[in-house]
């Protein structure tokens, strides 16, 4: 086994791994500072993010409290206020310097960065690049990370677990997916960047690469995560595909009509229409198809999104993006055409507990992106914070990371790490690999997906059993993308099941945790982040406090 050496190692090339790694970078320029990503960092899935990013920039009407709160009930007052407060401070100096870094903004005609209205907030606040703003942010920073010289990448490299000696983290083992062989990295400090996990979903508009890896190899190194419980469904996705039609184009001025040709969301949301928050959404139009108002498809049931009003000149400047996909995937012409679209997973809330600096408990260990809980959505997430939070806590936990490893001794590849990455060796190819019957991976990531969908938690431990005699039918090791998709598995089953605990843990409905036998919210008891620790058996639940600073919890109602 080869062993490799930095001062940090990022596992993640998205918007929050880079984010960290040019904040760490620029922190201390003699650190050794490595990314480590399982694909090349401009196909990381911050790429997809259509719509825009949330900062307070129109003092002349927006100001740090109204975005606050607006987050604040947009999460139905489970998110941290603190850290709240800290984000939307730090918001507009992160879009700042990402537009002095050469991100290429919508501009009004004044020159001003263009903004739009999004879900959940009660201004316009939500700046854009038309509809490619994940795109363009990404590769402004993936330019940016260019010009450092101490920063140093391995593209398609596939990290498998954590070693830790002693109590703190000592780095990670990482395949090399190219040759298939596994490498242990050496790291005074180590954050985790590595996106949520939507494929445990069969329906969603998470990429391929969105596993989990992250959250699950903190989680077996004793992390907790939390408020695993709040997975957001996003309620315009192509109903064929799963492909996300962005916020954006309700932003605009685009409706959501039933099969009467009504408004609906009148009944759910009338002082907010089409800019409700996604939770609320998403559950109106389940409503309308389950009482018989939505359409039905040779892909289930659907509303449409009807942007014919706008007209051809606003699709074509703002919203190509959209006009592109509804003709390459439906054969539709948004401008003439109404869009089908149904509800689909979208989004964790929950992840890797972190303070607000991104650490996680775990000496050596940081976290940000979606992949993080710190917690700041709480509940539901606003559309546009997101990529806004990944600068945010993708460079407080670079700085967080570089602080910490600027104090450390480089550790030493001797016992205990040795023997844990020799066990690792064996767990990867003398069991995962080496298997010669069994089921199939592909059978096994099918099953799991339904019973997401269904029904949980008994299901899943078996799932988990039977993980373990699957099969990896190519037993080459270079680029084995059959024994990749395996580990993935693996990862996605302990996650699937700390999801289904927490949401049989909470007792009542709040944002986008939505259950018919406990139907209201209960700040009684639940007012409080549910947390769940890996026992080697059935996930351990804990809670945490909701920090509340100056915002009462209210009713929520838009």
């Amino acid at each position: 086994m080869e062993h490799l050496s930095h001062d940090i190692l990022i596992i993640g090339g998205g918007a929050a791994g880079l984010r960290a790694a040019i904040a760490a970078a620029e922190l201390n320029p003699k650190l050794d500072i490595a990314i480590v990503s399982k694909v090349y960092p401009m196909r990381s899935h911050t790429v997809s993010a259509e719509g825009g990013m949330a900062a307070v920039l129109r003092t002349d009407y927006d100001n740090f409290d109204l975005h606050a709160y607006d987050t604040i009930k947009g999460s139905d007052f489970l998110a941290d206020q603190d850290a709240v407060e800290f984000f939307v401070k730090e918001a507009p100096k992160e879009s700042i310097r990402l537009e002095h870094w050469g991100c290429p903004f919508s501009r009004d005609p004044d020159g001003r960065i263009s903004v739009r209205a999004f879900g959940g907030m009660s201004v316009k606040r939500t700046l854009f690049a038309t509809d490619k703003i994940g795109f363009h942010l990404l590769h402004t920073l993936f330019q940016t990370s260019l010009k450092f010289e101490n920063i140093r990448r391995y593209d398609e490299w596939f990290a498998t677990s954590i070693l830790v000696d002693n109590g703190q983290v000592d780095g990670v083992t990482a395949i090399d997916i190219r040759s298939g062989e596994l490498v242990s990295f050496l790291a005074k400090a180590v954050v985790i960047a590595t996106g949520g996990c939507g494929r445990i979903y069969q329906f969603t508009t998470n990429g391929w690469i969105k596993t989990g890896d992250g959250m699950a190899m903190a989680y077996r190194v004793g992390v907790p995560l939390k408020d695993m419980e709040m997975v957001q469904y996003h309620p315009t996705l192509l109903p064929n595909t799963g492909i996300l039609i962005t916020e954006a184009a309700r932003g605009e001025g685009g409706h959501l009509l039933n099969k009467d040709g009504e408004r609906f969301l009148k009944r759910y949301v009338p002082n907010k229409m089409e800019l409700g928050p996604r939770d609320i959404l998403s559950r109106a139009e389940m409503t309308e198809i389950k009482e018989g108002r939505g359409f039905e498809g040779p892909y289930g049931s659907y509303v449409n999104l009807d942007l014919t009003h706008l007209g051809a000149e606003t699709i074509e400047a703002k919203l190509p993006f959209v006009k592109e996909l509804a003709e390459r995937y439906l054969g539709i012409d948004p401008v003439h055409e109404m869009i089908p679209v149904r509800p689909g997973q979208h989004y964790m809330m929950g992840g890797v507990h972190t303070d607000i600096h991104g650490y996680t408990g775990l000496p050596g260990l940081y976290a940000a992106g979606e992949m993080a809980c710190v917690s700041m959505n709480g509940a539901n997430r606003l559309g546009s914070n997101s990529l806004t939070e990944c600068l945010v806590f993708g460079a407080e936990a670079g700085i967080g990371a570089a602080e910490y490893a600027i104090k450390q001794r480089s550790p030493s590849f001797g016992n205990p790490v040795q023997g844990l990455a020799l066990e690792e060796e064996k767990r990867i190819y003398d069991r995962v690999l080496k298997s010669e019957t069994g089921e199939k991976i592909s059978t096994v990531r099918a099953e799991m997906q339904k019973t997401m969908e269904e029904h949980a938690c008994g299901l899943l431990g078996d799932l988990k059993k039977r993980m373990k005699n699957a099969v990896v039918e190519d037993k080459d090791r270079v680029y084995n993308t059959d024994l990749v998709s395996a580990l993935e598995l693996d990862f996605m089953l302990d996650i699937a099941e700390t999801i289904a605990y927490a949401a049989l843990a909470r007792k009542e409905s709040r944002g986008a945790h939505s259950r018919t036998d406990y139907p209201k919210r209960d700040d009684v008891q639940f007012l409080k982040h549910l947390v769940v620790y890996e026992t080697g058996t059935v996930p351990r639940i804990d809670t945490m406090p909701v920090s509340i600073t100056r915002w009462k919890p209210e009713a929520r109602v838009y």
